[in-house]
């Protein structure tokens, strides 16, 4: 069974670019014709596609947020991640890391403030 964790800083501060990392156990990310996304839900609001990385490792990204983000992998080590650069309190959200739809990680929460 595909397990997935996210890791990284709670709290950013406007300006600076968020980075989160998603570990993948139980499965490899380049394989099996997966897609692996970033998700994220803001306080009040519905989930929110942000992009994903295919298992060949070419990546989609949400127009909204297209100039902003970079989504890469590491294959060593079976992770892959984010990168939003130039954040606003309006990123603040809890985000997710997902396998296809059907397995997505705990989610973290991203706090941006000064």
């Amino acid at each position: 069974q595909v397990q997935l964790q996210e890791s990284g800083p709670g709290l950013v501060k406007p300006s600076q670019t968020l980075a989160l990392t998603c570990t993948v156990s139980g499965g490899s990310i380049t394989t099996n014709y997966d897609s692996w996304s970033w998700i994220r839900q803001p306080p009040g609001k519905g989930l929110e596609w942000i992009g994903h990385i295919t298992y060949r490792g070419s990546t989609y990204y949400s127009p909204s947020l297209k100039s902003r983000t970079s989504i890469s992998r590491d294959t060593s080590n079976n992770q892959f991640s984010l990168q939003l650069s130039s954040v606003t309190p309006e990123d603040t959200a809890v985000y997710y890391c997902a396998r296809g739809v059907n397995d997505w990680g705990q989610g973290t929460q991203v706090t941006v403030s000064s």
